[in-house]
């Protein structure tokens, strides 16, 4: 198949396995989950009533009191342990390399049938400033949310979309599923569409 290049009359050939592949709503949900999963810190932690500072003698005679109770460190009482406490734990999911690549070749296929998938033959600004990457992005139709990819993105591109909330800029070596399907339009330099295409091939 061939992909347009916009502002020009050539066309970029490209397999049909990476960019038009059949979307699969199940595997892509299953990889965007298992990568943000990743990314928990699992940290939470709670006490549990041996681990809480206090002491464990019994609170009170055992009977004449009322409800019979042992330690004050319990769960029914302030400041004591937690039932069933939390505990630090990883969050990550196994994900196979062969689904992570078919979910990210189905969801450039999707971004391409919708049309929110454009190539340009190579994108860049020659200073840092974020004033000149917004008047070059104007020159676009990407929507509030676009993401730029290049081959090898620049450290003048890089720190012009810094200052820019929605505007996410990667190159192929940090392209990951979260970020594709985030944006609004993705805009990808002719020679990145080569290295995705050796990539997921």
């Amino acid at each position: 198949m061939e992909l347009a290049i916009t502002n020009s009359k050539e066309k970029l050939s490209v397999s049909d396995a990476v960019f038009g592949r059949e979307f699969s709503h199940d595997l892509v949900h299953q990889v965007v989950v298992a990568y943000r999963n990743a990314g928990r810190a699992g940290t939470k932690a709670q006490k549990t009533r041996s681990e809480v500072n206090g002491t464990t003698k019994k609170s009170k005679k055992q009977k004449g009191g009322g409800a019979r109770h042992g330690a004050l460190t319990a769960p029914i009482f302030v400041g004591g342990g937690v039932t069933f406490a939390a505990k630090p734990r990883s969050f990550e999911q196994k994900v196979n390399r062969k689904m992570y690549r078919a979910a990210i070749s189905a969801i450039l296929s999707e971004l391409n049938r919708q049309g929110r998938l454009k190539v340009v033959d190579a994108f860049d600004v020659d200073a840092t400033k974020t004033s000149g990457l917004v008047e070059k992005l104007k020159g676009f139709d990407l929507g509030q949310r676009p993401l730029i990819v290049t081959e090898e993105a620049s450290e003048h591109l890089y720190l012009s979309a810094r200052n820019l909330p929605y505007v996410e800029v990667r190159d192929v070596q940090g392209l990951d599923p979260v970020a594709l399907v985030g944006a609004d339009t993705v805009l990808v330099t002719a020679d990145a569409v080569k290295k995705i295409e050796e990539w997921l091939a």
